[in-house]
């Protein structure tokens, strides 16, 4: 992959680590490690956590092939707000037309949706476990997303992402406490492991789709707007996406590690992220079952600021209407009421009693698998149209890698889709 990237004459390395360009970087960092990382919310942490626990080290392997498939996707995404200075959303109107905009914003409303609520119910269960209600932890959340959002500027609004990024290590220092023998955790790392039950092909499937998924691509290229970096700066943002993915990678190995070396050994079965952490407790010590509850909370906290922001970016970008955390509400109102009724219903949701919370999940995590292949399609042939990109197109290396992730995500999502679909048909047509 790296390989590929020196092709280009405006991704060549750093030549050297001077206090200037030091300063340039830590000016840029920000849209890429914040997207990637924000991907470890709720779902993505129960995921991780449902892996290692009912698979021990056998899916370890999947972490490299996934980080690269991360790295080439958002590196795509951050080349293209740098050099054309719109949106992909603003990119897919003025390409393939308004009417494609409109139902790929609609299956991105919904999915991401789904997703804002499965945050807030990650924000309740981790902080049940410390013995606070959800009806006082949810609309206390909510209020302080809204007014970190709706008051911050985006350089206040980015550097409490970034400290919030800083928390992941609650999952490395949960690992190393959980004792496990790392050079049997180094060779599941780099050795391959399949198995023939369904069980485990659909989890290996949720590690990977997990890892990608369409909100990314949209705030990622945002950000970088926003944040008005071009192509002079593009070597220190690609730099940014680098180390952002790599971040999130990591996070998620050591939650696997954690749950593989101690849930898995005992063969006790958990369903959520709130689950593993209860269950680390007696096997590990308060103090490990702590900061992975503590670790949780702040992932569903981090991504309940995120999804939301990333669904009003792009639908006002796709529909031509002023977006921007540095905007009010009178200059960006169809932004900030996106962005409020989002969060208004996702945490009211979470406190109805008995509310269909996995139906919704479910349905959003159908059309996630419906809208993703679409989606990048739409970003390979934005960033190949030389009248778009100029001289910063792929080359034929980068577009090998680029099309065969594209290929490897339509197909796992697609039998990922279709896996999820037919139980959920069929329970249905057996009610009837």
């Amino acid at each position: 992959m790296f390989h590929s990237l020196s092709q280009f004459r405006f991704l060549k390395p750093l030549k050297s680590f001077s206090p200037r360009n030091v300063m340039i970087f830590l000016a840029i960092l920000g849209p890429g490690i914040i997207t990637a990382n924000v991907d470890n919310d709720a779902g993505g942490i129960a995921t991780y956590s449902l892996a290692g626990a009912h698979y021990g080290l056998t899916l370890l392997w999947t972490m490299i092939p996934t980080m690269i498939a991360l790295v080439v996707i958002q590196e795509m995404c951050a080349r293209m707000g740098a050099i054309t200075g719109k949106g992909l959303s603003d990119l897919i109107r003025e390409s393939f037309g308004v009417k494609v905009t409109f139902y790929v914003m609609i299956a991105l409303l919904l999915t991401n949706m789904g997703n804002s609520i499965s945050e807030f119910a990650g924000i309740a269960a981790s902080l049940e476990i410390f013995g606070i209600s959800k009806y006082l932890s949810v609309p206390v959340s909510a209020v302080l997303v809204w007014l970190l959002i709706v008051k911050g500027s985006y350089k206040v609004v980015e550097k409490v992402f970034l400290v919030a990024c800083l928390v992941y290590v609650a999952y490395p220092i949960a690992a190393f406490m959980a004792g496990p023998k790392w050079d049997i955790v180094l060779k599941a790392t780099v050795t391959p492991t399949f198995q023939s039950d369904s069980g485990f092909l659909m989890t290996m499937i949720g590690l990977v789709g997990t890892t990608i998924a369409p909100w990314m691509q949209f705030y990622q290229q945002s950000a970088v707007v926003e944040k008005g970096i071009t192509a002079d700066q593009y070597n220190f943002t690609r730099l940014d996406v680098i180390i952002g993915c790599i971040m999130a990678i990591t996070v998620a190995f050591f939650i696997v590690v954690a749950c593989a070396v101690t849930i898995h050994p005992l063969g006790l079965k958990i369903e959520t992220a709130a689950d593993a952490a209860t269950a680390l407790k007696p096997l590990v010590g308060r103090h490990a079952s702590a900061l992975f509850a503590f670790g949780l909370f702040n992932a569903s906290l981090f991504a309940a600021c995120i999804l939301p922001l990333s669904t009003a970016y792009y639908i006002c970008e796709g529909l031509g209407w002023e977006s921007g955390v540095d905007k009010n509400f009178e200059q960006a109102p169809q932004f900030f009421w996106l962005f409020t009724i989002i969060i208004a219903i996702s945490a009211g949701l979470i406190l109805i009693p008995n509310a269909p919370l996995m139906t919704i999940m479910f349905i959003s995590q159908v059309v996630n698998g419906a809208v993703l292949p679409f989606v990048l399609i739409f970003m390979l042939k934005l960033i190949n149209d030389k009248n778009l990109m100029g001289a910063y197109t792929n080359g034929l290396s980068f577009n090998f890698i680029a099309w065969l992730t594209v290929v490897i995500m339509i197909t796992l999502t697609f039998i990922m889709t279709v896996d999820m679909a037919i139980p959920g048909l069929l329970k249905r047509l057996m009610i009837f």
